[in-house]
């Protein structure tokens, strides 16, 4: 972009880049590689989205999560999903108080800062359906009471792409309320013998009791007001919106992405530009999201699924098909 050097020193990101360098080196102490993940959950916290991480067994999505809300001094609450789950499980419910003769609400796990779901498609919709408000609006409504919740508020979800027996699939509503779906793989050959060695020198890489939190709520709330005024080109505007709009178009998609997925790619950009200590976004830095932010936000026809393709395919031949501005 012609414009790059006007603002490079309009909004000051020393303290985000040096709070982003503790979170890597905190990160860094239990998980061996995984940047891609770790520099995904950043741009979440930054851009104020939830996150579903999807990954077969085994490769610290859970253990990620848990070590994301140990950075960040707050408050934390873990829920597994099984399929006997109730929604009063999650939300809380009304107690009967026998010495005031009235009703006390007692606040479920979802009351906290940042929520970590564990296998969350493993329960039914009806418990599902209880996530809708308080992930979209952040707010719970129980016996005709509305409660709000207190920022910063992130849910980070976990799910298995390949056991099916005993799952529900999450509802597209559902699956539109996260800003990122992190499709998280295998390490590579080098990162598997680092993990071998940590574990042979009898580290307890689970043991979280050395991770210093670097982060407050202030600190997050702070740098959220920053990343909204990261200054982005009309043209790229146009661009986010020629990319999403193309996914409603293409042939191979039988669901394209909705509104909400321009806004969230937007913001996620935004994020993502602070994150490389950049306060202009560029072209790159959608480019970089289109599939987290895309992949489960669109539904592909069955003839491509029987091709062998996956959303991720499609998606890079959408981003690939727009004109990227100059």
């Amino acid at each position: 972009m012609d414009n790059e050097k006007e603002f490079t020193s309009r909004i000051d990101l020393s303290a985000l880049r040096e709070s982003v360098e503790n979170i890597k080196r905190e990160i860094a102490k239990v998980i061996v590689g995984q940047d891609r993940m770790i520099d995904l959950l950043v741009t979440a916290i930054l851009a104020d989205g939830h996150v579903l991480i999807e990954g077969v067994p085994g490769v610290a999505k859970t253990l990620t999560a848990k070590l994301l809300a140990r950075i960040v001094d707050t408050d934390f609450a873990r829920i597994q999903f099984t399929p006997d789950l109730m929604p009063s499980d999650i939300l809380g419910t009304s107690v009967f108080n026998m010495k005031s003769s009235e009703f006390e609400f007692r606040a479920g796990p979802i009351f906290s800062n940042i929520i970590l779901i564990d296998e969350i498609n493993r329960a039914p919709a009806k418990t599902q359906a209880a996530l809708f408000e308080v992930m979209e609006e952040r707010q719970i409504t129980v016996d005709g009471t509305t409660s709000k919740m207190e920022e910063p508020y992130m849910v980070l979800a976990t799910q298995n792409p390949i056991e099916q027996e005993g799952t529900y699939r999450l509802p597209e509503a559902q699956l539109d309320r996260f800003l990122f779906k992190i499709n998280v793989g295998y390490p590579k050959l080098d990162e598997e013998i680092r993990i071998l060695e940590s574990h042979h020198q009898n580290k307890n890489l689970k043991d979280l009791s050395t991770i210093t939190p670097v982060l407050k709520p202030k600190d997050i709330l702070d740098y959220r007001e920053k990343v909204s005024t990261i200054h982005l080109d009309n043209n790229l505007l146009k661009y986010i919106a020629q990319i999403v709009a193309q996914t409603r178009e293409n042939n191979a998609l039988y669901l394209g992405a909705s509104p909400r997925a321009s806004v969230y790619l937007m913001n996620g950009a935004k994020a993502y530009a602070a994150l490389q200590g950049r306060d202009f976004v560029t072209p790159e830095d959608v480019k970089s999201l289109v599939n987290p932010v895309l992949n489960h936000r669109v539904i592909l026809t069955p003839e491509k699924e029987m091709e062998g393709l996956g959303a991720e395919d499609i998606l890079n031949q959408v981003t690939e098909s727009v004109e990227v501005p100059r």
